[in-house]
């Protein structure tokens, strides 16, 4: 008999890809989040110009240096972070990030704190590199509970703590003082911060969004291309670091993927260099969806509570409710996928089009009553 590894069979299939694989052929799907928008054309233009060149060959470890550099100088013109093409490594996707993240920063043992309910990869990936993961419950309100972070890192086995702003699954977004008294705090204890923000560019009415390494050194910033320019299967993002953590993370990526996809790269290269019209639009509407969503569950007497930004709303559903509602083929994602603080909420992402959304009120209506 196979013997696998204990780390590994300590994980499950996420319950997102789960509801997803499980989805009717009539169903509608508001269980992935996952933009409906094609890429835009410039940028697929630049993928065909990169195969035309006969770019398709191995590139550096860290990615090639132009869309470093375009990264760098996004970093520093949009979100007041001091960065160079040297703080700068490509990574396939947001995922890989977090994975070579987490890897070259957790030893056996290793406490990493993150947010329950949360994204299902950071106790995941936790796991896999031996540490312990620590979910630390959020507030009534759905935001962080900084007092009860600053406890879990006056622990000295704390090593790292996962910011997810925006947040997924519950689309709130932190405050600039919230985030700042975070990090502080993070570094007075020799915690090293991860910031995940994929969900950057989706942030509502006059919700502002601010970068946590703006507040300090002690801050990896992790971002993709998936969401901000709907290239979710293009598998590039990146990770911005002091020049000390990229020589450690760039190991990990050499001997895990070598270097993500050539063609991707030149890209992603045009997409954060070109228009940005498209981000706009997609705002625009993902806005508009969200609107329409909450009005919806609000009158049929659901409590939810006004995403600020990404493209999730968190109502509060209970098992039971979530089953008859996916039974009518409106397919949610149970709180608890994100943790155990999620018992009695489901995650509903609005990634889908109004019309969409309109019949998956329609549907649930129906279970609701």
């Amino acid at each position: 008999m196979t013997q696998f590894a204990k780390r590994v069979q300590a994980i499950d299939i996420s319950g997102i890809r789960k509801m997803f694989e499980g989805a009717g052929p009539d169903a509608i799907n508001m269980g992935l989040g996952q933009p409906d928008f094609d890429t835009p054309e410039n940028i697929k233009a630049a993928a065909v110009a990169a195969l035309a060149a006969g770019k398709t060959g191995y590139t550096n470890n860290a990615g090639i240096d132009e869309l470093r550099e375009a990264v760098a100088a996004k970093l520093v013109r949009e979100n007041s972070i001091p960065c160079k093409a040297g703080n700068v490594i490509i990574t396939a996707g947001g995922s890989g990030a977090l994975n070579i993240a987490v890897q070259s920063l957790v030893e056996d043992g290793a406490k990493v704190v993150f947010n329950d309910p949360g994204f299902v990869s950071y106790g995941a990936l936790t796991t896999l590199a031996g540490g312990v993961p620590v979910p630390v419950r959020l507030g009534s309100d759905l935001h962080l509970d900084v007092e009860a972070l600053k406890e879990q890192f006056s622990d000295p086995k704390t090593k790292v703590f996962v910011l997810n702003n925006p947040a997924n699954p519950t689309g709130m977004v932190e405050s600039p003082e919230t985030v700042r008294a975070v990090v502080e705090s993070a570094a007075d204890a020799g915690v090293t911060v991860i910031s995940d923000e994929v969900y950057e560019k989706f942030c509502y009415g006059d919700t502002k969004f601010v970068s946590a390494a703006t507040f300090g050194d002690n801050v990896i910033t992790i971002n993709a291309t998936s969401k901000t320019y709907a290239m979710t299967g293009w598998r590039i993002g990146f990770l911005a670091a002091s020049e000390e953590i990229i020589h450690e993370v760039v190991k990990v990526q050499q001997y895990t993927l070598a270097c993500p996809t050539s063609i991707a790269q030149y890209a992603a290269l045009e997409a954060y260099t070109g228009p940005q019209d498209s981000v706009a639009a997609m705002k625009a509407e993902y806005e508009a969806r969200r609107d329409l969503l909450i009005a919806g569950l609000h009158k049929m007497g659901v409590s939810v509570n006004r995403p600020d930004g990404a493209f999730y709303a968190f109502p509060q559903m209970d098992a039971d409710l979530v089953r008859r509602v996916v039974d009518a083929g409106v397919i949610i994602t149970p709180g608890t996928a994100f943790g155990s603080a999620g018992a009695g909420y489901a995650r509903m992402s609005y990634a889908t089009s109004q019309e969409n959304i309109k019949e998956a009120l329609a549907r649930m209506a129906k279970v609701i009553g």
